[in-house]
């Protein structure tokens, strides 16, 4: 990564430290690349007394569970923790402020009530109708008009942006370590022998959208063809136990619920697996864990959900299936296990394809974003010529 300086970064995480996902992961990875470069971040977000987080993360205070997105979101909000962003945001002192979902109601949108200078702001959800951003919309339109430059994680995510708020934004994609997770050792426990080959799938248990009992369904009929199919389930929730057992006797038999694993275990499974499998049915704006096993060199088959066809290259780094549909699944998977051209084939494009999301990469990206927004502070940025010509190279425009 390069910078014309050092810089002083704030960045606001809306979501609860306390259960991590993907936006949390985000601000983790970010804040850790910038400060391997030499610039000064320190990171704010709810975060309950006795969570553990590292010492450039502020707590923020304890979370509410809400429904958003067809999932749940840990958010603070409310007078109290207002203070606290009003505090952090005079002690920090910061070149630059880097806010994450700030139309979501939690700390970002404080934040971006309370800041002053340039705000960078990334938005990472996708949805077709919002009823939530149609709601937030007059709470936030005017404080959107402070905000500097926009990045969304995907085009699904810019497009949500669009339709929903208005403006536009630069599509910058999320990171990934990609070196660690090249890395990682496959675990005996889990690896794929003669017959009996894994599977891997993680997600939130009690998030239908995330699509284990597709996954299920599909394997049910993967046993007709291999009898000896594992596989292998991480993640929280309450719900997964109970599904598995509705999905009758010999699919339970052949699923082993992991939990929660810790990143490094995460890296392990999925350098173990045969296959890494993303069911997922929709509300997906980009697909992380997909860009993890690509770089673990696993085979990826995943729903053909737009955002995870571009992940996957259009499906040459992966291999796809009609979301939502169990027996294309079964096939594909079927085909992937059977026919090792096909996975040989996605992994050798997938290790090209998978360099453009290590944080390399996307930091520096960032670091031009916040260069644009600290030089053009006086200035909208989707007027600034630069901003404009980044926006044209990322949707592959002429110049």
């Amino acid at each position: 990564m390069t910078a014309d300086r050092l810089l002083r970064v704030g960045v606001v995480c809306p979501y609860s430290f306390d259960h991590p996902g993907g936006v949390q992961f985000h601000a983790r990875d970010l804040a850790e690349a910038l400060m391997a470069d030499g610039h000064e971040v320190s990171v704010l977000a709810p975060a309950g007394d006795g969570t553990a987080v590292p010492d450039y993360v502020v707590p923020a205070g304890k979370a509410l569970a809400v429904h958003y997105n067809g999932s749940v979101a840990r958010l603070a909000f409310g007078p109290v923790t207002a203070a606290r962003v009003r505090k952090w945001l005079a002690g920090g002192q910061f070149d630059v402020l880097h806010l994450h979902e700030p139309a979501v109601p939690s700390l970002a949108m404080l934040a971006l009530w309370i800041a002053e200078g340039p705000v960078v702001a990334t938005f990472h959800s996708s949805l077709v109708r919002s009823r939530s951003l149609q709601i937030a919309y007059p709470f936030v339109r005017q404080s959107l008009e402070k905000i500097t430059a926009r990045v969304a994680v995907s085009e699904d995510a810019r497009r949500t942006l669009v339709d929903h708020l208005g403006g536009d934004a630069v599509v910058i994609a999320n990171g990934v370590y990609v070196d660690r997770f090249a890395a990682a050792v496959p675990d005996p426990a889990w690896t794929g022998t003669p017959g009996r080959p894994t599977v891997a799938f993680l997600g939130r248990l009690d998030e239908p959208r995330k699509g284990l009992g597709v996954l299920l369904a599909a394997v049910a009929i993967v046993q007709l063809t291999i009898p000896g199919i594992r596989v292998l389930v991480a993640g929280s929730g309450d719900t997964g136990a109970d599904q598995v057992a509705e999905a009758g006797p010999q699919v339970a038999a052949a699923v082993e619920l992991l939990g929660a694993v810790s990143d490094e275990a995460k890296a392990r499974l999925l350098a173990s697996a045969d296959v890494y499998c993303a069911p997922q049915t929709g509300g997906e704006s980009f697909g992380i864990v997909l860009v993890e096993a690509m770089a673990t060199d696993t085979c990826v088959v995943a729903s053909d959900l737009g955002a995870f066809r571009r992940v996957l290259d259009d499906g040459t780094a992966g291999v796809l299936f009609r979301n939502g549909d169990p027996v294309d699944l079964a096939a594909t998977l079927v085909k992937v296990l059977t026919e090792p051209g096909v996975a040989e084939a996605a992994r050798a494009r997938a290790a090209q394809v998978v360099r453009r999301y290590d944080w390399s990469t996307v930091a520096t990206q960032l670091l031009a974003v916040y260069e644009m927004a600290v030089a053009g502070r006086d200035a909208p940025v989707g007027e600034d010529p630069s901003v404009l010509r980044l926006l044209r190279r990322d949707r592959g425009e002429a110049r």
